[in-house]
């Protein structure tokens, strides 16, 4: 398959955008963050922004590979609007988790991320396998991120 690079591009800089804005968005909360009690296992606060953009690199090329190929629209439409409203969901948990401080609404809201991610990653497996492959990641990482969130949530709360 020969790479449309203007289309990868566009791919790429969707979820890279949304994931900064969100950063963006929330970096002074951040900042506090380190005062509160954390479960065992989480990691250093250095990793995150590390994960995030592999992972919104990962979503980026998975949306590219369903949007070229050669499926009915209507399934690549179907796909790609779950996909879309999981970035948003994705977009809104740090500023609910670090802005608003409501630890238990935040791992309600990314409860239903983790949801809307599966079920992202099922109709893009259906479409490429490949592009279902690269969202594994972020679906364990959404729900590593649920302990973590819950964690926060029991100890803090």
């Amino acid at each position: 398959m020969k790479l449309n690079m203007k289309q990868l591009i566009i791919s790429e800089a969707i979820p890279l955008a949304a994931g900064g804005l969100s950063s963006l968005i929330s970096r002074n909360a951040i900042s506090d963050f380190a005062n509160v009690s954390k479960p065992p296992l989480s990691p250093p606060a250095w990793i995150f922004p590390i994960v995030w953009t592999v992972l919104y690199i990962l979503m980026g090329f998975s949306d590219y590979l369903v949007k070229v190929s050669r499926t009915q629209n209507d399934s690549i439409n179907k796909a790609r609007a779950i996909y879309f409203f999981q970035l948003a969901l994705n977009f809104f948990w740090p500023i609910i988790f670090f802005n608003a401080g409501n630890y238990l609404f935040a791992f309600i809201w990314l409860a239903v991320l983790w949801l809307a991610v599966f079920m992202n990653t099922i109709l893009f497996y259906r479409i490429s396998k490949t592009a279902g492959y690269l969202l594994i990641p972020y679906i364990l990482w959404v729900a590593f991120a649920g302990y973590l969130n819950l964690g926060i949530y029991t100890l803090n709360g």
